[in-house]
C-alpha cells in the first residue's frame, strides 16, 4: 500500500513541478549534451561522483542495489559513441535514438531495454487559424540496464528535470531500480496526453459552437476544421502506437522489469486507453463537424441561387415588355394613346409586385 501510495504522490508532485526546459543549464561540465548524470542507491542521490564514468565505476564497484541515471538531450553520433561502449548498447537501438523520428515501441536487446516514447505538448494560440499548430512532438527513448538508465531526449519539451526530482523526493520508488525510472517516465509520457487531449478538446468545442451557432456572422474557416483534424492525427500517430510496447510491459515483461513495478504498467496503459478512446471519438467529432459545415455552405449556396433566380425571373417582366416596344412598329398597342406610357408601367409594376410577392410566400426572397 505505502508503493501505491509513493507512486501517486510522485505522480501529482510531477505534474505540478513540470515545466519546459528551453535552457539546459545543467550540460556543463558532464559535456554538451549531457543534461545530467546521477548515482542512486537504496534510492537515494549518491554525492561525490563526477562524470559518466566515475559513476559507472562507483555503482559497479559497490555491487548490486544502486545505478546510474544518464540524461541525454539530442546527441550527436560521435558524442552518443562513449555512452554507447559505456553501458553496452546495441547499434541499432543507439542509431533510432540518435536519429530519432521513430515509432513508439519497446525492444530488448539482451539484458537491455530501449523503449522510445512520443511526446506531446499543447501549443497556446490566440485564435485557431488555418496554419495554427496546436500539438507539438517530441521524442524521449530510454535504455533500461541492470544498474543503469540512460534517457535521451529529442525536442524543446517534455524535460525530465521535474520529474527526477519528484522521484527523488520518493525514495521508496527509485529503490525498485531502473525499471521504476522507466515507469515513472511512461506514467509522465501519458499523464501529457491527457493534459494535451483536454486543451484539444476546448479548441474542438469552440469550432463546434461556432458552425452550430445560429445565424453566425463569421463562420469558421473549413481551413481551421481541416487544420484541426491534422493536428490531431499527429497526436494520434504519437500515442495509438504505444498501447501495444505498454501492454507488452504489463503482461509480459522482460527480467529487466521489477516485479513490483509490473503491475503498474497496466495502470498507465489504462490512462493510454482512455487517450486513445478520446482520440478516435475527436476525429468522428471533426468529421461530423466538417460535413456539417460544407452541408450548411452548400445550403447557403442553394438559398443564394433562390434568390437571384427570384431576382431574375422579377426583371425578366420589364426587360420582355421594353423589349416589345423597343421594336418600332407602327402598330403597337395604346401607341398612340395620352396614358400609354403610364398604363405600360403601371403593368410592369403590377407584375413584378405580384411575382415579388410569390417569391416571398414561398421562401425564396
Amino acid at each position: 500500500m505505502s508503493m501505491v501510495g509513493g507512486l501517486r504522490r510522485m505522480a501529482r508532485l510531477a505534474r505540478r513541478m513540470r515545466r519546459v526546459d528551453l535552457s539546459h543549464p545543467a550540460r556543463s561540465p558532464l559535456g554538451s549534451t549531457v543534461v545530467k548524470c546521477v548515482v542512486y542507491r537504496d534510492g537515494r542521490r549518491q554525492p561525490g561522483a563526477d562524470g559518466v564514468e566515475e559513476c559507472v565505476r562507483q555503482v559497479r564497484k559497490r555491487g548490486g542495489g544502486g545505478f546510474v541515471w544518464l540524461g541525454l538531450h539530442e546527441p550527436s553520433e560521435k558524442e552518443f559513441a562513449g555512452v554507447a561502449e559505456l553501458f553496452g548498447l546495441h547499434p541499432l537501438a543507439v542509431e533510432d535514438a540518435v536519429h530519432a523520428h521513430q515509432r513508439p515501441k519497446v525492444e530488448r536487446y539482451g539484458d537491455v531495454l530501449f523503449a522510445v516514447f512520443k511526446t506531446v505538448t499543447y501549443v497556446e494560440h490566440e485564435e485557431l487559424t488555418a496554419t495554427s499548430e496546436v500539438v507539438d512532438t517530441g521524442e524521449i527513448m530510454v535504455f533500461t540496464g541492470p544498474d543503469f538508465v540512460v534517457t535521451v531526449r529529442h525536442g524543446r519539451h517534455g524535460s525530465l528535470g521535474p520529474l527526477r526530482e519528484a522521484l527523488e523526493a520518493g525514495p521508496e520508488q527509485l529503490a525498485q531500480g531502473p525499471s521504476a525510472v522507466l515507469h515513472a517516465i511512461a506514467d509522465q509520457v501519458v499523464d501529457d496526453y491527457l493534459a494535451v487531449v483536454d486543451a484539444v478538446q476546448n479548441d474542438i468545442e469552440q469550432v463546434e459552437t461556432e458552425v452550430f451557432a445560429p445565424r453566425s456572422k463569421t463562420p469558421p474557416d473549413a481551413g481551421r476544421i481541416y487544420q484541426l483534424k491534422r493536428e490531431l492525427l499527429e497526436l494520434k500517430r504519437a500515442t495509438v502506437p504505444l498501447a501495444r510496447p505498454l501492454e507488452a510491459l504489463a503482461t509480459q515483461p522482460p527480467p529487466v522489469v521489477d516485479p513490483a513495478i509490473r503491475p503498474y504498467f497496466r495502470d498507465v496503459t489504462d490512462h493510454l486507453a482512455r487517450v486513445t478512446e478520446q482520440i478516435n471519438a475527436f476525429d468522428g467529432l471533426i468529421d461530423s463537424i466538417l460535413q456539417a459545415h460544407l452541408a450548411q455552405v452548400t445550403v447557403a449556396q442553394n438559398e443564394d441561387m433562390r434568390k437571384i433566380t427570384a431576382w431574375a425571373a422579377i426583371v425578366a417582366v420589364p426587360t420582355m415588355v421594353c423589349g416589345v416596344y423597343g421594336m418600332n412598329f407602327d402598330h403597337m398597342p395604346e401607341l398612340k394613346w395620352r396614358y400609354g406610357y403610364p398604363l405600360v408601367l403601371a403593368v410592369m409594376a403590377t407584375a413584378c409586385f405580384l411575382i415579388h410577392r410569390g417569391f416571398k410566400r414561398n421562401g425564396w426572397l
